[in-house]
């Protein structure tokens, strides 16, 4: 096990690399960043002086290395914009984000895996045909059309819950934020109108994010569930007398996980990527909307390290995944010492 992580690593390392080559040249390809901060026709002293203090006149090998150099010590910079250091301000909307992609990411797992085996037990019903039918919507959904369509049902015509933001304006005692995961610094101060005022904006940009990936997760569970019902250790589970609800839940459902484990943890890099258009509708003060804004004004540093950032999180998280698969399956790990 321990050199099937190892292994892991190695490769994990491998694409970072390959990711920074990727990012460092596509970032300069969006145009100059003098030009965004000086404007078309900047004078000649005042753009030698930018570059230089950028390190923008130096050989595009030289800021290359300069890159991978301030990785290794996380150091991701500074804004062209404000001059914040980029690092800090993943710190800052980081939680905000992560709030919203592990809430997506169990409304997702949950209603996914039980729309998946109540239709597989039930297969050839019209819940079976419904859920199906409806996983395909889901599938096809433009995020935006989504958040659009239930901002509309929820928040216009119903009022019931709201649209932006991550709390009210209005909580009193005010929240205390050392974390800002509002939810758990909520818990900790024992602020409980902080807390549901937390999850309430939550469910709107939750449901958003997370229905392509429930849809996903239905159908794969539906499918793989399908599979194992039919293996010869179920059918003597069956033979021996035991009930069909023990049959599905104690024998079949967790040999069924293996492949749903791998979809969840790739769909987390669809949530990373949605988490841009999903914050940016809600307002939500997450990273994905903070790169929006990058990416708007054109900040080089900003962008290049919000990217790298959820590439090495989605990379973190695969990992885990890759992991968690040789756990469930042994074959996966005993084939990786082999090789």
């Amino acid at each position: 096990m321990l050199q099937y992580i190892s292994k892991r690593l190695l490769s994990v390392l491998i694409s970072l690399l390959g990711v920074s080559v990727i990012v460092f040249f596509m970032v300069r390809l969006t145009g100059d960043p003098v030009t965004a901060i000086l404007g078309q026709h900047p004078s000649p002293e005042a753009e030698t002086e930018l570059r230089q203090k950028w390190g923008l006149d130096k050989p595009l090998p030289t800021q290359y290395l300069n890159l991978l150099w301030n990785l290794v010590r996380l150091d991701l910079g500074r804004s062209y914009r404000t001059y914040a250091s980029v690092t800090n301000d993943i710190k800052e909307h980081f939680p905000a984000t992560a709030e919203l992609t592990i809430a997506s990411m169990l409304f997702a797992t949950f209603f996914g895996i039980a729309a998946g085996v109540i239709a597989a037990t039930r297969r050839g019903t019209i819940f079976d045909y419904s859920s199906m039918f409806g996983s395909l919507v889901g599938v096809s959904m433009p995020i935006f059309w989504l958040a659009m369509t239930l901002i509309i049902i929820f928040a216009f015509w119903l009022s019931i819950v709201p649209i932006s933001g991550r709390i009210s304006s209005d909580i009193y005692p005010p929240l205390t934020t050392p974390t800002n995961f509002y939810i758990i610094d909520s818990i900790i101060s024992g602020n409980f109108a902080a807390f549901f005022s937390t999850l309430w904006h939550l469910l709107l940009p939750a449901v958003t994010l997370g229905t392509v990936p429930l849809a996903i997760v239905a159908r794969m569970t539906r499918s793989s569930l399908l599979e194992v019902m039919n293996a010869d250790y179920v059918r003597t589970a069956r033979a021996k007398g035991l009930a069909e609800k023990v049959v599905i839940m104690k024998h079949a459902l967790k040999n069924s996980m293996i492949p749903v484990i791998t979809v969840i943890g790739l769909e987390f890099g669809y949530l990373m990527g949605g988490a841009v258009m999903t914050e940016t509708i809600f307002a939500w003060p997450g990273i994905g909307k903070w790169l929006y804004d990058a990416l708007a004004a054109r900040d080089m540093m900003q962008i290049q390290g919000g990217v790298l950032f959820i590439a090495v999180l989605f990379m973190l998280v695969n990992l885990t995944v890759d992991i968690l698969y040789a756990y469930f399956d042994p074959r996966i790990r005993i084939g990786g010492s082999k090789t």
